[in-house]
């Protein structure tokens, strides 16, 4: 019987397998989009004045942009599997 030798790579480390890849790369664009047109959003329709807005809005809508630009670029559609 002949065996062959496994050819093994190593695959490195967490970052690089998921977020240095194409599609991840992609993914934090689309998150930081997403976060910026939140805020732009939020300040728009704001009747108030930037200086009178405390950090606690401004983050909540900077995170709601960022899921939307997230699910946005990750849903089965964007991947052409819809």
């Amino acid at each position: 019987m002949e065996f062959k030798k496994l050819d093994i790579k190593p695959e490195g480390n967490w970052v690089k397998r998921n977020i240095w890849t194409p599609q991840g790369k992609k993914t934090m664009i689309f998150i930081a989009i997403g976060a910026v047109a939140g805020l732009v959003i939020f300040v728009a329709t704001q009747d108030k004045k930037i200086a009178e807005l405390t950090f606690g809005e401004v983050f909540k809508s900077m995170t709601m942009g960022g899921f939307f630009g997230y699910f946005i670029n990750n849903s089965p559609c964007a991947r052409n599997q819809c």
